[in-house]
C-alpha cells in the first residue's frame, strides 16, 4: 500500500521546484519534506526525484506522479459527490498550452469554466508541439497540442485552426524587401522568431520560397504578447496568427509578406481518461470556446 503523504511530498517538491518552497507549502520542515522522498524511494526501491537545481523527477518518479494526479482527482471528485453542500476549497488543474493559445483565446474560452467552479488553473506554458510530452510525463492533466491522435489512456477532441501569415511593419517591408520576398533578402533581414524548436517560419518559407535560406539572422523572443508589438514597431518580421494579426492588418499597421501562403495549425485538446466532472466540463468549455473564438 502507498503512504500518499510521501507521494505528495514529490508532487510539492517537483510542482515548487525545491525543497524549501516545498516545506512551506506543506507547513512542514525541508528536513522533513526530504525524508518523506527519501522514504518513499526507500520503499519503492528506486530513485524518484533527481536532485538537481531544480529538482527534476526521474523517468520511475514521473510514472508515480502521474498516478498520484490521477487518484487526486479522483478523490475530489468523489468528496464532492457525497457531500455536495461541503466547501471542499478550490481544485488545482494542471495543463499545458501553447503561448499563442494562452495569448489570445484561451482565456476567453475558460472564463465561464472558471467562473462555475472552484478551480485554480496551473498553466504550463510550451510549444504547441511540445505540450504533449507534458501530458505523456504526467506534469499535466490535459494539454493543447497539435497530435491528431489520442496518448494512450487519454481521450482528444478537436479544437479549431490558428492560421499563420508572415507579417511586417509597412517601412520594414519597404526598406528591407523593395523586390518582395526574396532568397537573398531573407537572408539579410532580421526575422522574429519565438524558440528554437519554433519551425512556423520554416515552413512557410519553403511555401513561398520553396527553401529555407540559412543562416538565419534570427531574434529570439519566446513572448506571444511582444511578437507582434516588435513586428509592428518595425524591428523585424515574423510569424503572426490570424486571432493576433487581423486588426494590425486591417489598420495597415502590418503588410503580408507572402500573399497566399499561411501555415495552418490544429489544435486538439488531449486530457486524461478519467471520469472526472471537472475534467469533462473543462473539456466542454474549451470545444465550445475555440469554435467560437478560433474564428477569424
Amino acid at each position: 500500500m502507498l503512504d500518499y503523504r510521501l507521494i505528495e511530498a514529490l508532487a510539492v517538491v517537483v510542482r515548487e521546484q525545491g525543497f524549501d518552497r516545498a516545506g512551506r507549502a506543506l507547513h512542514i520542515t525541508q528536513s522533513a519534506v526530504s525524508q518523506r522522498v527519501k522514504l518513499l524511494e526507500e520503499q519503492t526501491g528506486q530513485v524518484l526525484l533527481a536532485r538537481a537545481t531544480p529538482p527534476r523527477p526521474t523517468p520511475a518518479g514521473r510514472r508515480m506522479l502521474k498516478h498520484y494526479l490521477r487518484v487526486k482527482r479522483l478523490e475530489d471528485d468523489l468528496l464532492g459527490e457525497v457531500d455536495e453542500k461541503a466547501d471542499q476549497g478550490f481544485t488545482t488543474l494542471a495543463v499545458g498550452i501553447n503561448a499563442d493559445s494562452l495569448a489570445t483565446w484561451f482565456l476567453g474560452a475558460v472564463r465561464p469554466f472558471l467562473l462555475e467552479k472552484k478551480v485554480l488553473l496551473d498553466i504550463r506554458v510550451d510549444d504547441q508541439e511540445q505540450t504533449h510530452r507534458l501530458l505523456k510525463d504526467g506534469e499535466v492533466m490535459g494539454c493543447i497540442s497539435t497530435q491528431e491522435r489520442p496518448m494512450q489512456g487519454c481521450r482528444m477532441a478537436y479544437l479549431g485552426c490558428m492560421r499563420y501569415r508572415l507579417l511586417a511593419e509597412p517601412g520594414f517591408a519597404a526598406g528591407w524587401f523593395p523586390r518582395g520576398l526574396t532568397i537573398e533578402e531573407v537572408g539579410k533581414a532580421p526575422v522574429l522568431i519565438f524558440n528554437r524548436q519554433d519551425e512556423l517560419h520554416q515552413k512557410l518559407f519553403l511555401q513561398a520560397l520553396g527553401e529555407v535560406p540559412d543562416p538565419l539572422p534570427a531574434l529570439y523572443v519566446p513572448s506571444s504578447e511582444k511578437f507582434a508589438e516588435i513586428i509592428t514597431s518595425g524591428l523585424a518580421y515574423g510569424m503572426l496568427p490570424d486571432q493576433q494579426s487581423s486588426p494590425h492588418r486591417r489598420a495597415g499597421r502590418l503588410v503580408d509578406l507572402a500573399p497566399g501562403c499561411q501555415v495552418p495549425v490544429e489544435l486538439y485538446w488531449h486530457c486524461w481518461n478519467l471520469k472526472s466532472d471537472l475534467l469533462e466540463s473543462l473539456t466542454r468549455h474549451l470545444a465550445v470556446g475555440a469554435e467560437r473564438l478560433l474564428v477569424e
